[in-house]
Order: structure tokens, then C-alpha cells, then sequence
């Protein structure tokens, strides 16, 4: 634990430090400027990082097998909850993600919550994939970058591929991967069974909730959706006209990319200003506005990581639980 907190405050300060050094680069006057630009639409940013969350939320619900129930005010809320935990941690996801279902176990068993949770992060990673996949590919089309940047997006489509045929040979073969890892270590044996069951009902989530998949695919195509919508507002009310949609959603992409690779920075401090402003720099939009992008985002994230502390403080993980429903293994259609 000790290491890990060491871990964390290093990586933060190292992102605190290359945060400093990119706005001194680029100019305060100048940021400042900018997101005094931006003004008031800083509030429907942020209204639209809400509306990301309800996204995520419904995706979740839609993973819940009945006759388990999870409401969305409560989804809504632990999303937000997880979001919070997982920016401020450097583990990230890892934590974030169990504290979502910790947090509506008293709405909810425990299991159910968290096997529809690991459904719908499937889902997520696969939508976020194809999304850097196909930004990458229009980057490559659209624009002359360097070569440093090309051999990026190549790795980046190249990796898209991998998992998608990764996806594709898990759900052919379904292998007990992580069940079996548990049962040749004597001290995890006991969870070998429990981890099993979740594989199975993780592998036969399509077939058996097919009428589900429609709704789960436009909730997470709608989150990507409104990241490009964020993208493009930020971008018109800098420039006072409407940008290209193809540059919102190539900025969206590594914005994506950018989650994806630097989780575990805590708020991605400095890593995201940077890559941000190189990156609109190499588009010929100019170092500043990516860095303006990136203060915006930051603005909308720390928003809703204090909104996710407020909740956190007034319901908390560790409250007993109420009433919850009784978890089935129920193979039936929705």
C-alpha cells in the first residue's frame, strides 16, 4: 500500500510538472484567453459529460440479467462514484470499476451488479476500440503527420484488429482463462468456481439477452458520440465557426487513446495537455488549442469527480444494505 501511494504521488507529480511546463510553453495570456472564449459553454460541457455518464448507466442496466433491477438515478450515481475513484487512483479502472457495483449493493445483489459491469466494460473497451481504430485509419487518409505519429496510429489499428480477433476466438473457444489461473493457486482455489460462472455468463451474454444488444450499442455509440460532440462545441466557440466533424472526431480519438494508455495518472495531469497540444500542433491547428482542449476537459472532469465525492460522502460505500434482490441464474429471454 505504501508503495502503491509513493506510486501515486510520483505520477502526479510528474504530470503536475509536465502540465507547468506546457503551459509556460504555450503562454497563461493565451489559455486564459481561450477558455475565457469558451465562457459559458463550459456549463453545457459539462452537461454533456452528465449525459456521457446516463449513457453508461443505461448500457449497465441493460447488462443486469432479471429478475435483478438496477435503477438508473442509482446507476447514474455510481458511475459518477466509480469515474471519481478512478481518476484520483492510479489504479484506475481497477478500483473504480468494483466501487460502481460497492455502491449500489444496497440496491442490488452484489454479483449481479458486478457480472453485468464486467458485460457492459466488454462492450465499452470493444466500442472504444473500433472508435481509435477508425480515428487512426482517417488520420492516416486525411492528414500528413510525422512519422513518429504514423507508426502510433498504425500500432493503434493494428491493436484494434488484435482484439477484435482476440473478441472474436474468446467467444468461439470460450476458455476458463481466469478460473483456471485461480485454481492452481491454493490460496484463490475457492474463487475458481464463482470466477467460472462469471466467464460463462460473460460469453453467453449475446446469445441469451440478443434484444438487449441493440439498446447497450447505441448507449455506448451515443458516449462517443457526445465525446465528438464536446470536441466540436469547444472548438466552434473558439474559433467563433463550425470546425470539420472528421478533426472533432480525430481529436476525440486521442483524447480515447490518451484514456486508454495514461490511466493510471491520476486526472491524466499533464500527460493530456501534452499529447493534446502536440497533437493539434502536428494538425496545423497550433499547440494552444489542443492545451485548450485538454483544460476544458479537465474543467468537465473535475466537475463531476467533485459531484462523484459529494455522492460518495452522503451515501457512502460503506452503508448498510437495504433491500436487494435475489440473484438467479436465470437463462430464460428478457
Amino acid at each position: 500500500m505504501r508503495k502503491l501511494n509513493v506510486s501515486g504521488v510520483l505520477t502526479a507529480a510528474g504530470g503536475l510538472a509536465l502540465l507547468i511546463w506546457v503551459v509556460h510553453r504555450v503562454g497563461l495570456a493565451e489559455i486564459a484567453a481561450d477558455v475565457a472564449q469558451v465562457g459559458w459553454g463550459l456549463l453545457a460541457i459539462v452537461a454533456i459529460g452528465g449525459l456521457r455518464f446516463l449513457l453508461r448507466a443505461t448500457a449497465w442496466r441493460l447488462c443486469v440479467e432479471p429478475p435483478n433491477r438496477l435503477p438508473l438515478r442509482d446507476a447514474f450515481a455510481a458511475a459518477v462514484c466509480g469515474d471519481a475513484i478512478g481518476n484520483l487512483t492510479p489504479l484506475g479502472p481497477l478500483v473504480g470499476e468494483p466501487a460502481k457495483a460497492a455502491f449500489v449493493r444496497g440496491r442490488i445483489a452484489l454479483g449481479a451488479a458486478a457480472t453485468a459491469l464486467a458485460i457492459e466494460n466488454v462492450l465499452y473497451t470493444l466500442s472504444a476500440a473500433a472508435m481509435i481504430g477508425a480515428g487512426m485509419v482517417a488520420l492516416l487518409f486525411y492528414f500528413r503527420v510525422p512519422p513518429a505519429l504514423h507508426r502510433v496510429s498504425e500500432a493503434a489499428v493494428a491493436g484494434t484488429v488484435a482484439l477484435f480477433a482476440i473478441a472474436l476466438w474468446l467467444l468461439w473457444r470460450q476458455p476458463a482463462l481466469v478460473s483456471r489461473a485461480l485454481g492452481v493457486t491454493p490460496r484463490l482455489q475457492r474463487h475458481a468456481a464463482r470466477v467460472r460462472d462469471l466467464e460463462a455468463r460473460i460469453y453467453s451474454f449475446a446469445s441469451r439477452r440478443a434484444s438487449r444488444l441493440p439498446g447497450i450499442a447505441a448507449a455506448e455509440v451515443g458516449f462517443h458520440a457526445l465525446g465528438v460532440t464536446e470536441v466540436y462545441l469547444t472548438l466552434w466557440l473558439l474559433y467563433g465557426s463550425r470546425p470539420a466533424l472528421l478533426t472533432s472526431f480525430i481529436l476525440e480519438t486521442l483524447n480515447r487513446l490518451i484514456q486508454v494508455v495514461f490511466k493510471i495518472v491520476p486526472l491524466r495531469l499533464g500527460v493530456d495537455e501534452a499529447a493534446s497540444a502536440w497533437f493539434t500542433d502536428v494538425l496545423g491547428l497550433g499547440p494552444q488549442t489542443g492545451l485548450t482542449l485538454a483544460i476544458v476537459r479537465k474543467v468537465r472532469m473535475l466537475f463531476w469527480t467533485a459531484a462523484g465525492g459529494v455522492l460518495l460522502i452522503r451515501q457512502g460505500l460503506f452503508t448498510e444494505a437495504r433491500t436487494v434482490q435475489p440473484e438467479t441464474d436465470e437463462r430464460a429471454g428478457s
